[in-house]
């Protein structure tokens, strides 16, 4: 569950930040955290997947595991939200 939490955190950071950082790809600030706490889960999910993501032994606290989670959100919120805010405003005109 923390995984998850860290991820849905880091991914709205990281969209709120992509958002203000790119001109093309703003949405506003609702938008670009919804979509970057969508691809914040949805990219650490998959880097998880991919990469064999650790969990806490015996039931501690990894604040290792934690931080790749909230960072690896993060970037995954940020390109998500740029990538989704660009395609809109290319459809908009």
């Amino acid at each position: 569950m923390e995984q998850l939490l860290a991820q849905f955190v880091g991914g709205a950071v990281g969209g709120i930040g992509g958002g203000k950082a790119v001109k093309g790809g703003d949405m506003g600030n609702i938008g670009n955290l919804i979509a970057g706490a969508v691809g914040g889960v949805g990219g650490g999910q998959l880097l998880g997947g991919l990469m064999g993501s650790g969990s806490a032994a015996a039931g501690g606290f990894d604040i290792a595991s934690l931080a790749t989670n909230l960072v690896g959100g993060g970037v995954a919120g940020m390109v998500v939200q740029v990538v989704a805010g660009m395609v809109i405003k290319r459809m908009r005109g």
